[in-house]
């Protein structure tokens, strides 16, 4: 017989019925409680058992870790922590623990232990949490698009191009890696590889998508990229996913409007279907804070966080504006900033990022017009010819959360952008073509899924958020 899920079971009026039940547990307490989880939720459920009237050989086998079966029905709890509870009539072993070597005790692990244990610390409460979130997540995102009537494409994951101009990608070669055929000049030769040229995994997917727009109108990506940044830090992850919507006929105002409304949209989205795992995640926060020193905890709770965002109606700021309040504010005046404000066309840091959002504007920030010398080639020369028409959306606690742009559609100004920066013609010739045929302004804009799911979650380390984390010195898994 097809079990119930306990997130359908604790959610209907199942009172007094029989149901059959599947799934993993999470203790085993006096012979008599166990705790059971499927993964549908993040609470578990309590079944009683008589365990006079069960076989000791049985008993012995429902160990943590286990995944059984039980048969029994929906009654109300006596007990504490939970509203109900399943009084077993069966049980049965599906797969044996052995408790000597199942490492997810029921007890509080470090993140630093689980993140060893990927394969396995999806069992726990935290985890399935935040997986459940990342799912749902991802799909508030193709909803959104959907009914905006966007069109869903797929870019390359291997490339000749580098969107970024950082150079930090990992190269796909088919080459002997001892003895690589030479050329003339005593240089690889990659004429030789599988794709006839070098290539690599792509760091982004808006290069492509720009063509795609320009034909499509609106288009978005979804997918992995990757980058060979050899970061031991709690935001970096080599292989990560981004969000990346292109539009045709968007000026840089149209592109902060839609990036606004995609946020809040899929914010609230996750606040209305997912508010058992945020509730747990929240809660999760608040105890973790009350062990740090005061002031390194959260000003806000996870949920007074999310709340802040969609909330609070975004504030739109130049980057001349916010140039001048962290300059003239006092935490710079006193220096208590790690990074001093002096000089205009610096890139702004996280702490004045959330300078602006949590202290002086005290809402979502988005900051437009950044000068041209700290922005990617592809980014449209504004008048004034010192800055370009970028856009950053900051958040509480996190800072930067989106970057985008109103991308250079004039051919002579990309083309002496590039030749400023040395990035070869020859190499991007099929996205210079784009500004010869039918070139329109057109803009977009790139969101990393790991931040937002980060954000959404309220966790610290964007390796707690990917089911399994690519590093420096780790792909183990």
């Amino acid at each position: 017989m097809e079990g119930i899920k306990i997130a359908e079971l604790l959610s209907q009026e199942n009172l007094n019925k029989s149901h059959f039940i599947k799934g993993w547990v999470k203790t085993f307490r006096g012979n008599r409680f166990i705790s059971i989880n499927d993964g549908s939720t993040s609470q578990n459920l309590q079944c009683v058992i008589e365990y006079e009237k069960i076989d000791e050989s049985l008993l012995k086998k429902i160990n943590t870790g286990a995944s059984i079966t039980i048969y029994g029905d929906l009654i109300e709890s006596q007990g504490k922590g939970q509203n109900f509870e399943i009084k077993a009539k069966e049980i049965k072993i599906i797969g044996e623990s052995d408790p000597e070597e199942y490492p997810i005790q029921p007890k509080k692990h470090s993140l630093e232990f689980l993140r060893e244990k990927a394969h396995l610390r999806i069992r726990t409460s935290t985890f399935s949490s935040i997986m459940r979130i990342r799912s749902a997540l991802s799909f508030a995102i193709h909803e959104f698009f959907q009914k905006k009537k966007f069109y869903y494409i797929n870019t390359p994951i291997i490339t000749g191009s580098d969107a970024e101009g950082a150079g930090e990608m990992f190269r796909v070669s088919t080459l002997d890696p001892i003895s690589p055929k030479l050329d003339n000049n005593n240089k690889i030769d990659f004429s030789k590889d599988f794709f006839g040229k070098e290539t690599n995994l792509t760091v982004s997917g808006q290069l492509e998508a720009e063509a795609y727009a320009l034909g499509l109108g609106e288009v978005y990506t979804f997918g992995p990229t990757f980058r060979a940044e050899n970061s031991n830090t709690s935001r970096h992850l080599a292989e990560f996913w981004m969000i990346e919507p292109e539009m045709a006929f968007y000026n840089l105002e149209k592109n902060m409007d839609l990036a606004e409304e995609f946020i809040i949209s899929i914010l609230n989205k996750i606040l209305k279907t997912c508010s058992d795992d945020l509730s747990f995640l929240n809660e999760r926060q608040i105890n973790e804070d009350k062990n740090k020193p005061i002031q390194e905890r959260n000003s806000m709770n996870l949920i007074e966080k999310l709340n802040f965002v969609v909330k609070n109606k975004f504030k739109r700021v130049s980057y001349n504006e916010a140039f001048n309040i962290l300059k003239s504010s006092s935490k710079n005046k006193k220096k208590k900033f790690k990074f001093i404000i002096e000089n205009w066309g610096i890139d702004f840091q996280s702490e004045h990022e959330r300078f602006l959002v949590e202290k002086h504007f005290k809402c979502p920030v988005i900051v437009f017009d950044y000068p041209l010398r700290i922005k990617a080639f592809y980014m449209r020369l504004n008048d004034d010819k010192k800055t370009v028409g970028a856009m950053d959306i900051l958040f509480p606690g996190i800072g930067e959360i989106v970057g985008g742009s109103q991308r250079e559609e004039r051919l002579d100004v990309l083309q002496k952008r590039m030749k400023e920066l040395k990035i070869e013609e020859k190499e991007l010739w099929w996205y210079l073509e784009l500004r010869k045929f039918g070139s329109v302004p057109h803009s977009g804009f790139g969101l990393g899924f790991e931040r937002l799911v980060q954000f959404l979650t309220g966790m610290n380390n964007i390796r707690d958020v990917i089911p399994f984390p690519r590093t420096p010195q780790n792909a183990n898994f």
